[in-house]
C-alpha cells in the first residue's frame, strides 16, 4: 500500500480540505511547519513520509478554470525527482499537455489527473485511452457522483489507474470509505491500480483500505496533526499490514 500525500492549493496557499465544502476551505494550520506556503509544506511532507509522489489539487483550476500555472511550475521544478499527480480541472488532454510542455524536461514528472467533475465529455475520456500517464478520478460528494459527462456510467473507459475520490470523507476524520471501491472494482477489471481518497486517520486505516482493494491512498489532514509515524509510506513495513496485498 502506498500513501500519497496531498496538497490542496487555492490562491497560492495550501488550504485545509474538509468534506468537499470548498467555500469554507481556509489556509491550513499544520504541525509540520508554520504557515501555508506550498513549497515549505511540500518539503515537510517529503521529509515526513519519504514519498516519491505528491498529489496537487489546484482548486483555482478546478473551480475557476484558471490553473495556477506559475505555482505548479515552481513546485515541479523544485523537486523534479518526484512524481507530481496534478488535477487542475483539466477538461481535455490538451489542457494538461500545455503545462507539461511549458515545463520542458521537468514536464516528465507530471502525471495528469482527470476528474469526472471536470472532463468535458465522453470523447475527452476516450482520447485518454492511449496515454499511459493519465489517471482518472471518479469524483463524488455527498454520496453522489460529480459527473456532468456521465463517465461513472462508462466503466469500460476507466483508466488503468483510477482514483475513487469520495470528497465527503476528505478531512472528516470519519475513516475511509471501504464499500465504494470494492463495488467499482467489480465493474472495471481492466483497472490495474485503484487509489482511494479521504478519511484516513492513521496507518491502520491504510491497512483496511488495502484489504478493500486499494493499491494506494491519498492522504492530507492526518499528516498535518503531528502524530503520523515518520517514514511510514510504503515498502516492507507497510506491506506487512495490508492483508497480503501490495501496491
Amino acid at each position: 500500500m502506498e500513501l500519497i500525500p496531498v496538497l490542496d492549493l487555492r490562491a497560492g496557499q495550501v488550504v485545509h480540505a474538509r468534506r468537499g465544502e470548498r467555500g469554507r476551505y481556509a489556509p491550513i494550520e499544520s504541525a509540520l511547519c508554520p504557515g501555508a506556503d506550498p513549497l515549505a509544506l511540500a518539503q515537510a511532507l517529503v521529509d515526513l513520509t519519504g514519498t516519491r509522489t505528491l498529489y496537487l489539487a489546484d482548486l483555482d483550476g478546478v473551480l475557476d478554470g484558471r490553473p495556477q500555472a506559475a505555482l505548479l511550475r515552481r513546485l515541479v521544478q523544485a523537486w523534479p525527482q518526484l512524481r507530481w499527480w496534478i488535477d487542475a480541472g483539466w477538461q481535455r488532454r490538451e489542457d494538461a499537455w500545455r503545462l507539461r510542455d511549458a515545463l520542458g524536461s521537468a514536464g516528465d514528472a507530471v502525471v495528469p489527473v482527470y476528474g469526472t467533475e471536470s472532463l468535458a465529455d465522453r470523447a475527452a475520456l476516450e482520447a485518454l485511452q492511449d496515454d499511459p500517464r493519465a489517471v482518472l478520478s471518479l469524483d463524488r460528494r455527498a454520496s453522489r457522483p460529480m459527473d456532468p459527462a456521465g463517465l461513472w456510467d462508462c466503466p469500460q473507459l476507466w483508466l488503468p489507474t483510477t482514483i475513487v475520490m469520495t470528497l465527503e470523507r476528505v478531512g472528516s476524520g470519519a475513516g475511509p470509505d471501504l464499500q465504494t471501491l470494492p463495488a467499482l472494482r467489480r465493474q472495471a477489471p481492466q483497472v490495474t491500480r485503484w487509489v482511494g481518497s479521504g478519511g484516513v486517520r492513521h496507518p491502520a486505516d491504510l491497512a483496511a483500505g488495502a484489504a478493500a482493494g486499494a493499491d494506494a491512498w491519498l492522504v492530507a489532514s492526518a499528516l498535518h496533526t503531528g502524530g503520523w509515524p515518520a517514514g511510514r509510506v510504503s515498502g516492507k513495513e507497510q506491506a506487512t499490514g495490508t492483508a497480503g496485498r501490495h501496491s
